[in-house]
């Protein structure tokens, strides 16, 4: 018997300051802020989402029992690229009335599913956001 990944629940996501990074996933990228209650009488925790996948917000400095951590969490760490339907062109405008400095792009990249048309970022602590779409044709 064989295991097979089908999809991606959630990711978690090691920040500084989880309040400032929700607000930029929130403001920036549009994505849902919910601060949930993980049960078992943990601190509750906060989490970003856009359309069925989550990411789960971490204090860099958690408790690594409570907070089940990874071995060598580090704020700033982490590429993640995101999808969207809007143009290149309203991305750069978009970071740009949020002010919100664009490292690269627009330029193309290889995705999962072709190429993509990418504009790069960075969130509150550093991590490297791209945000893209796919090139129709």
């Amino acid at each position: 018997m064989s295991v097979t990944v089908t999809a991606l629940d959630h990711l978690v996501l090691n920040v500084a300051d989880v309040e400032r990074s929700a607000a930029w996933y929130g403001e920036v990228l549009g994505m849902a802020i919910k601060v949930f209650d993980p049960g078992h009488g943990k601190t509750p925790r906060t989490s970003v989402s856009f359309g069925a996948q989550k990411i789960n917000l971490r204090p860099v400095n958690a408790d690594k029992v409570e907070w089940f951590t990874a071995d060598h969490e580090m704020a700033g760490s982490d590429d993640l690229c995101f999808l969207t339907s809007a143009s290149p062109d309203v991305v750069v405008a978009h970071l740009k009335a949020c002010n919100v400095v664009i490292e690269e792009g627009p330029t193309s990249k290889q995705g999962a599913r072709g190429v993509l048309r990418s504009v790069y970022c960075r969130d509150p602590d550093g991590s490297l956001i791209e945000i893209s779409s796919y090139e129709i044709g």
